[in-house]
């Protein structure tokens, strides 16, 4: 299937937002959610009030951390030239100067407003940040220590001006006191960087963490998993356990790092770009218009990348998810010798992503080789304007090496995205999977396919009865069954007969209520009360006690009940053989027999109202298959059985055969 074009577009950023936002605060109220029309695209309008006051907190926690990072600097200047005055006024007597113009100006008491206002504002916005505290607080240590950071290379860039300098005029003095300055500068740095690293990966795993779940909840809910099933033939959305795993972890991390990389750059930006323009007025402005050709090419370029990158990913798992599936369905491919044909449907899965990745690295290649030129030529460029400058006398030798480093902090923030531009690319892609996968999970996607076409309705009922329902497979107009009618009350079990393919099973599915297409009206109790055995019956990944507890494995019952329900369905020696905290590999150390009579135990387990029994003995002989339907009689569980064997007749009180071209027939069968 095709895949569109994707850009930097309106959809990329209401994707970006419906999957960062969330964590930091909420994207929408709920009645924003109630009033959403449904249209294509969904959430044109992606800048919603709660995003712009989101946006407006991120600012004012930005201008709180600029605040207290200004009184600490003010601090610490005042104490530094208090405690050296001499030295300190040698090598900063400008800063001195400045710091003491702002204290008898109004910056104090402007910073101090800010401070109060901030609190004011986010205390206003409680309700919505309350659980939410810890990640604004790692957010805000995070910019406080990317501002001290970007201070201390301010720092560095004087010292080895001066260094520089000293060593050129042989000054040994003043080259011993700048490198006892730079070698504690080190010493204060390495610290903080260590703690602004950990502080940045921590906030990424917790945001993972939090997205990761968020994004299960919705999963799990409604039976998301279900409808976007990677097996179902027309599923909109591809790989959504990649989607879940990778992706987000790739998301959480990219979108922490650009976030706090476009803050740097801005502070690198506005702190160098002073210097550097105290240095050489046309050496900036040079610089200005270099980075903003740099990135339009780049952006141009890039479009093109999203896309590609975006099949990368798609491709990539789909290729994984063939390899998952050989090693889940080994068995079976082995008793069919079907090993060729595996291996030729995984190879033509594998060149896919090959042929794609081929063309990604061609486009790759085209971007390297421009941000090579675009970054080696602009080493040339502050030594052709400020040598001519140092040889006139016009400049200090050590002004070369600070232009020098200034220059390349400056071309490095302008140059962001042009640097970026691969990961950026992937990024965009990762961002449009999570969010197509995003808006595949609201349950408003599903009834808005429901409102197309006519559907079967679902009502709550003590007993379980059908009426005028004719079903069709999802996205089919093949008819099953219809306008079949029928009652299944207490002590008038149903037993489901036909030919293959008729739609026995899939008339349970519509029971259940994960199929709906159709029309008709069925009852049924709360789905507590119901409990679904399939032929193949699903063994989790658990000890045997949760096995045989499942659905309800916080129940507690004793190893001496669990043990007599085993007898019940004849596997007397299973607890002899795994202790109930045992974990196995169940479906390969129990035979399809024994799967399906622990299936059975379940129910004597549950006890629920109702059982309804797809081929659930298709494995166990006569004998075992009679024992366990007088178990359920006698425990008064009404059921529906879907089955081949004549001998399951005598089990039943009515019958229901269905014909290819949605024809039926109920009779009664004689009471045994």
């Amino acid at each position: 299937m095709a895949q569109p074009r994707f850009q930097f577009n309106r959809q990329l950023v209401s994707h970006f937002i419906e999957t960062a936002q969330p964590y930091f605060f909420p994207p929408r109220d709920e009645d924003d959610r109630q009033q959403d029309n449904n249209t294509t695209p969904r959430r044109v309008k992606y800048i919603t009030k709660n995003t712009w006051i989101f946006l407006g907190l991120l600012g004012v926690l930005i201008l709180t951390v600029v605040s207290v990072a200004f009184f600490l600097t003010v601090g610490l200047t005042l104490l530094t030239n208090a405690v050296f005055p001499d030295f300190f006024g040698k090598v900063a007597g400008g800063l001195v100067r400045t710091i003491q113009g702002f204290i008898q100006s109004n910056v104090p008491y402007i910073t101090l407003g800010i401070i109060v206002i901030s609190g004011i504002i986010f205390a206003s916005q409680k309700g919505k940040i309350a659980n939410r505290w810890k990640q604004w607080s790692l957010l805000g240590l995070l910019l406080f220590l990317l501002l001290v950071v970007n201070g201390l290379n301010v720092i560095l860039s004087y010292a080895f001006r001066f260094i520089d300098t000293a060593l050129n005029e042989r000054n040994a003095d003043t080259f011993w006191q700048f490198m006892i300055v730079y070698g504690l500068v080190l010493v204060a740095a390495i610290p903080i960087i260590v703690i602004y690293r950990y502080t940045r990966l921590k906030l990424g795993l917790m945001w993972r963490e939090w997205l990761t779940k968020h994004f299960l909840g919705k999963y799990f809910n409604n039976r998301a998993y279900y409808e976007l099933d990677s097996n179902a033939i027309n599923t909109q959305v591809d790989n959504p356990d990649q989607r879940i795993t990778q992706d987000i972890k790739s998301f959480t991390t990219v979108t922490l790092d650009f976030l706090l990389d476009i803050l740097d750059s801005i502070l690198t930006l506005f702190s160098f770009s002073a210097i550097l323009y105290t240095i050489s007025k046309a050496l900036t402005w040079g610089l200005l218009i270099y980075a903003i050709f740099g990135t339009v090419v780049a952006l141009i370029v890039g479009s093109r990348l999203v896309s590609i990158n975006y099949n990368q990913l798609r491709l990539e798992a789909n290729f994984r998810y063939s390899m998952v599936r050989v090693r889940d369905n080994a068995e079976s491919i082995a008793f069919y010798r079907g090993e060729s044909l595996e291996r030729g449907q995984v190879i033509d899965r594998l060149m896919s992503a090959i042929r794609n990745f081929d063309l990604l690295i061609i486009w790759q290649s085209i971007i390297t080789l421009f941000q090579l030129g675009y970054n080696y030529f602009t080493r040339l460029i502050p030594y052709i304007i400020i040598a001519p400058l140092y040889l006139q006398g016009e400049l200090d030798f050590g002004a070369i090496a600070q232009a020098s480093v200034a220059f390349s902090q400056v071309l490095s923030a302008l140059s962001l995205i042009t640097n970026q531009i691969q990961n950026i690319t992937e990024f965009a892609a990762s961002i449009n999977r999570l969010g197509e996968f995003y808006e595949s999970l609201d349950p408003k996607e599903f009834k808005k396919e429901k409102e197309q076409t006519s559907f079967i309705y679902t009502h709550k009922a003590s007993d379980v009865a059908l009426e005028n329902v004719t079903l069709h497979p999802p996205n089919s107009e093949r008819t099953l069954v219809e306008n079949v009618s029928l009652n299944v009350s207490n002590h008038n079990n149903l037993l489901i007969m036909g030919a293959s393919g008729t739609g026995k099973s899939s008339l349970l599915r519509a029971i259940a209520g994960l199929w709906n297409s159709g029309n008709g009206t069925i009852y049924r109790p709360d789905a507590e009360a119901i409990l679904f055995l399939p032929q193949k019956p699903y063994m989790i990944l658990g000890t045997l006690r949760e096995q045989l507890l499942y659905p309800n494995t916080e129940k507690y019952i004793t190893d001496e009940k669990l043990k007599d329900i085993l007898k019940t369905v004849n596997l007397p020696n299973l607890a002899d053989r795994f202790d109930f905290e045992a974990q196995e590999n169940w479906e390969n150390v129990l035979s399809l027999g024994e799967q399906q009579r622990v299936a059975f135990a379940r129910i004597l387990i549950t006890q629920p109202r109702y059982a309804i029994l797809d081929e659930a003995t298709s494995a166990l002989d006569v004998k075992n298959e009679e024992r366990l339907y007088q178990e359920l009689s006698h425990m008064g569980t009404t059921y529906i059985s879907v089955g081949h064997r004549p001998t399951l007749r005598q089990y039943h009180q009515q019958l229901l055969e269905i014909f290819d071209g949605g024809h039926w027939e109920l009779t009664e069968l004689a009471k045994k």
